[in-house]
């Protein structure tokens, strides 16, 4: 392996969850593989790829992408970070004495702008914080609970801390 290998973390939106967009993990490692992908592994059933490359992160994120959308015919979202912006994300979550498991990282492309919180509606003992590229979220009872909406979140990917930290694992030791 070169030394311009990089090493990258790929969320996808909407995959595998609630019935909607079946794409079971084994084609998505395939097409990773057929992307030039290297030392692919996929994480859960919820849309986590993690692999190197010699590609820049907005080339394996289009090229993906591409091919993601010739799979299941509709734009798929695939949102991509680095090992150290993953570990980043964890390091700055703001609710570190939450349950992991009812603390996601709401994963998004772009910045976000300010003034993101103040259209949320629903929210009863949910905490929210917003990041530069990720809004922070603690469900207080559980998600399954909660009536919270976030309107940006619809751009945008959930993972909790407990898999954040697992992706991340995970790369460390690609």
């Amino acid at each position: 392996m070169g030394n311009t290998a990089n090493k990258f973390i790929i969320l996808l939106r909407a995959v595998n969850v609630g019935g909607t967009g079946k794409l079971p993990m084994s084609i998505l490692k395939d097409m990773c593989v057929a992307e030039g992908f290297k030392k692919v592994k996929t994480y859960i059933a919820s849309g986590n790829v993690i692999f190197e490359t010699e590609m820049s992160s907005n080339n394996a994120q289009t090229a993906l992408a591409a091919r993601l959308e010739k799979y299941t015919e509709k734009p798929v979202g695939v949102i991509i970070r680095t090992p150290d912006e993953m570990a980043q994300v964890l390091k700055a979550n703001p609710f570190p004495n939450a349950a992991p498991n009812h603390n996601v990282a709401i994963f998004f492309d772009q910045c976000l702008p300010a003034d993101t919180l103040q259209h949320v509606q629903g929210q009863k003992d949910e905490k929210l914080s917003l990041g530069e590229r990720e809004i922070y979220v603690h469900y207080g009872e559980g998600m399954g609970k909660s009536k919270l909406k976030i309107p940006m979140a619809k751009n945008g990917t959930a993972r909790n801390m407990n898999t954040i930290a697992k992706l991340i694992d995970i790369a460390a030791n690609l």
